[in-house]
């Protein structure tokens, strides 16, 4: 049997991160979730997770790394969103994932498991829009690549709200959605698999069961 983890979640109000939650929360482990909007609390603890409001925007990376204290793993699913600004898209997702490397190096916290995007690349234009959004996921997972922490880099293709299908690709080339709900459950898996440490994989929809999918990567 698998040993129970204590989970912290960056972004936890996040549509992938509630689902996460919900997902480790019923196999027994501990989540915290980091959220910015304290009203969002009651939607977490519904998920199964503790709340620990803490604005990774504001918060610097010690006083981030006293907020979050020890824990087993840290997964970052934060992100600026679709409307926001290329300001957002540095401090969130950039600085916000580098602020938590930091923290998890700090706190003594070796695993670390970020929620990219397929088609982040550090050398994507910096155009203001989608380039910029690339080019800030893309360093932040450069960032993480060279941390020394135990990470693996999730980087999915388009999101769906479809229900879970515990089937996905791990291929380069193929289907270009993928539903949230897969996405959680995969990187659930994940957490508790060590052979995905030091890798970085894209994500889609496909037929090979989440556990198959992962262990043909190594």
């Amino acid at each position: 049997m698998v040993a129970t983890m204590d989970v912290v979640v960056a972004g936890g109000h996040g549509k992938i991160a509630l689902l996460l939650e919900r997902i480790l929360a019923d196999r027994g482990d501990e989540v915290r979730a980091l959220i910015r909007n304290p009203d969002h609390g009651a939607d977490v603890q519904a998920a199964g997770a503790t709340p620990l409001v803490a604005d990774l925007e504001a918060l610097d990376a010690d006083a981030l790394a006293a907020e979050i204290g020890p824990a087993d793993a840290i997964v970052f699913a934060a992100g600026a969103g679709p409307g926001s600004g290329p300001q957002r898209k540095w401090s969130m997702d950039h600085d916000g994932a580098i602020k938590l490397i930091s923290a998890a190096r700090s706190n003594g916290i070796a695993r670390y498991v970020m929620v990219s995007a397929s088609g982040a690349d550090p050398r994507s234009p910096d155009d203001g829009g989608f380039g910029t959004y690339m080019r800030a996921k893309g360093q932040a997972d450069a960032e993480l690549s060279d941390s020394g922490l135990r990470f693996t880099i999730v980087r999915p293709v388009s999101l769906t709200d479809d229900p879970a299908t515990h089937a996905v690709s791990t291929a380069e080339e193929g289907e270009r959605q993928i539903s949230r709900a897969d996405v959680a459950a995969t990187i659930a898996e994940v957490l508790h698999d060590p052979g995905t440490i030091g890798r970085n994989f894209v994500l889609r929809a496909g037929s090979t069961a989440i556990p198959d999918a992962l262990a043909a990567l190594a």
